[in-house]
């Protein structure tokens, strides 16, 4: 055991006598020590119930042999940090988590985790210090929140924020709006649509890393706490048969997670988060493989706020085993990967049939022949721009329009919700990437005020920023190379034409390369916006969206 090195011999008699110092019994000690890694806190609505989660998790390990001991892990909540500074402490912490985990993790020399996160950077963070670590790994989340109920509607987070657009044009009343801050959000977990948390945890399935149900099973459901207890008993049997997160995070099963996230529509936020994942697991993965997959995968789910359908009936239709099935059925998925189930993807999704073909749409009726997210290079982006294709209206796929140009989310907040933005017009967001943010903060503000000022099949925007999974319209983002580097975003003016053909996957500003070259010569690095703590470090570190916004590791 691993956790002999802390435990075993005259050698570690002072260690013993600090597990003797935490009550821990000789008898426990002479079983597999479990890390259990919770981002429970009472800030994040889909972190308050993991100590629920973790304490099933714990029985679930001592049933199967381990001794299970609990350390956290940090959590923003993307909802409360967004459209002010908070935002940019978002995407930071999924590098604090990963390698705060390595920290505990190799420090206290464990034997096995069971990684216990929930929300946006929880589940990157956390696959990504499974991935560096390499010991036996099994990830149980603690759940979607249940949709809303308004005026006899389903509803999530992304119609709270769009209402607050409704109400800036005059179509939404102040008591209309707080009936929907009392009831778009009515319980504990992560937000109800296929936005970045959920997505995440989808994809923990579909790459082999979780249990059947974790991405879909509601946060309030009995059944989450059955799961748990699962989790922790199936990572003693990975344990004992020695499989591990890099016997799991093989390069085709990233081509799994890819083929899922394209059928079912997922936040732009895994093309952040997978590479960099697959960076940890020492697997390539660039953002071609994004278009060559969804060039062959069928967008099969419209859930919110691409469609009017939300996580809990996603989980009734069959999950995401039912999902992998319906692609299975044209042989679009590696079969026989082995899982953290202990079995291959194809034991683990025979006989997972869908169950609700509106919320599934079978393989040969899809909602589209190609997957949910696009990846678009151009003057504007050259190495990428990310959008997800599947929540952008038909009349939208392609658009010309004149550039409207921000320097930072704010400003651009206060034209669309001020009414000098209409129709036609391609929003300009810039200087907002990792590096210039710094952060990369998501823009689910300005998506929101553009859908709820009525301008969500007229108006584009893109940013070197990015998206909350809750934003829809033709909002691109992740633009590579960033304004802060000097990316050609940069060198937009306002009222040059910017068109826009996402089936071609092109994105392009109409000026001469003569001309850009010229703006070029005239352009200087603006002075960083933080000097100072972690986020001037991080700056000083990021690489570049196109690469999963990753860090440099200085070697």
């Amino acid at each position: 055991m691993r956790s002999d090195a802390v435990k075993k011999g005259m050698a570690t008699a002072p260690q013993r006598s600090l597990f003797n110092a935490l009550g821990i019994t000789k008898e426990e000690l002479e079983k597999p020590l479990v890390g259990i890694v919770s981002s429970y806190n009472e800030i994040v609505p889909g972190h308050m119930n993991i100590d629920k989660i973790v304490d099933a998790v714990k029985m679930g390990v001592a049933m199967a042999g381990g001794t299970p001991i609990v350390f956290p892990a940090i959590a923003v909540c993307d909802g409360i940090a967004m459209g002010h500074t908070g935002m940019k402490y978002s995407l930071v912490t999924r590098d604090l988590i990963c390698d705060s985990t390595e920290c505990m993790a190799l420090a206290h020399q464990f034997d096995a985790l069971v990684m216990v996160p929930n929300c946006d950077k929880n589940v990157p963070g956390l696959l990504m210090a499974a991935a560096r670590l390499n010991i036996p790994t099994v990830f149980v989340s603690g759940g979607p929140m249940l949709a809303g109920h308004v005026n006899g509607q389903r509803t999530s987070l992304s119609s709270m924020f769009e209402a607050v657009g409704s109400y800036a044009a005059g179509t939404m009343t102040e008591e209309q709006v707080d009936d929907y801050v009392c009831h778009a959000c009515p319980t504990c977990g992560s937000c109800s649509g296929m936005y970045t948390a959920n997505s995440m945890n989808c994809l923990t399935e579909a790459i082999g890393m979780g249990l059947q149900g974790n991405g879909t099973i509601p946060a309030v459901y009995s059944d989450r706490i059955k799961l748990a207890k699962h989790a922790g008993m199936k990572v003693m049997e990975l344990y004992e048969k020695n499989i591990c997160p890099r016997d799991i995070l093989t390069p085709e099963a990233f081509e799994n997670a890819l083929t899922v996230d394209m059928a079912l529509g997922c936040s732009t936020n895994t093309m952040l988060h997978l590479p960099a994942i697959a960076h940890e697991a020492g697997v390539e993965l660039n953002l071609d493989m994004a278009n060559a997959i969804s060039a062959k995968t069928p967008n099969l789910c419209h859930l919110a706020p691409a469609g009017h359908t939300y996580m809990e009936q996603l989980n009734e239709a069959g999950g995401i085993y039912a999902v992998m099935n319906e692609l299975n059925k044209k042989g679009l998925l590696h079969t026989d990967l082995i899982t953290a189930t202990g079995k291959t993807v194809g034991e683990n999704i025979a006989g997972c049939e869908n169950r609700d073909p509106e919320v599934i749409r079978p393989i040969d009726n899809p909602y589209s022949e190609t997957g949910g997210i696009a990846v678009l290079r151009g003057n504007i982006a050259p190495d990428s721009g990310v959008v997800k294709r599947s929540a952008v209206v038909p009349e939208m796929l392609v658009h010309e329009g004149p550039a409207r140009v921000f320097e930072c989310e704010e400003d651009a907040i206060a034209a669309i919700r001020g009414g000098k933005i209409v129709e036609g017009d391609v929003v300009v967001i810039r200087y907002e990437g990792p590096k210039g943010g710094p952060g990369m903060r998501e823009m689910l503000n300005p998506t929101s005020a553009i859908a709820g000022m009525g301008l969500g099949s007229s108006v584009a925007l893109i940013t070197d920023g990015r998206f909350s999974g809750a934003s829809r319209g033709a909002s691109i983002g992740h633009i590579s190379p960033e304004a802060a580097v000097g990316g050609p975003i940069a060198l937009i003016e306002e009222g040059d034409i910017i068109a826009i053909d996402i089936p071609a996957n092109t994105i392009n500003v109409k000026v001469s390369d003569e001309e850009l070259a010229a703006r070029r010569e005239k352009w200087a690095p603006r002075e960083p916006k933080v000097k100072t703590g972690y986020l001037a470090r991080y700056a000083s570190m990021v690489t570049s969206a196109d690469k999963g916004a990753i860090l440099k590791s200085g070697l």
